[in-house]
């Protein structure tokens, strides 16, 4: 049986995924089957890490606002009670928004959040401290 070398068309698919994987360090950056194990790993990892960077962005909102809330000892507010009011009140502010504006304008924070504190609340379903 006659040898058949595979030529331009799998040096073409190995050039690029080498071109893919040629930022990685030692063995991830020039042997073959390790090249394409790091790019599996690779693009696996940026997929989970896509998701995950959503969860750790709202996990950070929510803990500058919960900061910012507390820190002020003239209003005695959570950030739990501060959300929750916004939803009965439906005011379309995200968590995002809540923020920066708690990093960028503290005062507009604290004025909405008095504002809150004072009007009655309509869906109110139990009785407690706000």
């Amino acid at each position: 049986m006659t040898r058949i070398k595979r030529g331009y068309i799998a040096r073409k698919r190995r050039t690029k995924i080498r071109l893919f994987t040629s930022s990685f360090r030692g063995a991830h950056s020039r042997l073959t089957r390790t090249i394409t194990q790091q790019k599996i790993k690779a693009l696996v990892s940026a997929h989970r890490d896509r998701d995950r960077k959503k969860r750790d962005f709202r996990g950070l909102w929510i803990s500058r606002i919960n900061a910012v809330i507390r820190g002020n000892p003239k209003v005695y507010y959570i950030y739990s009670n501060l959300i929750y009011s916004l939803y009965t009140r439906q005011l379309l502010l995200n968590r995002k928004i809540v923020a920066q504006i708690a990093i960028l304008k503290e005062n507009c924070l604290f004025m909405i959040a008095n504002d809150i504190i004072k009007t009655k609340n309509p869906l109110r379903l139990y009785s407690g401290k706000v």
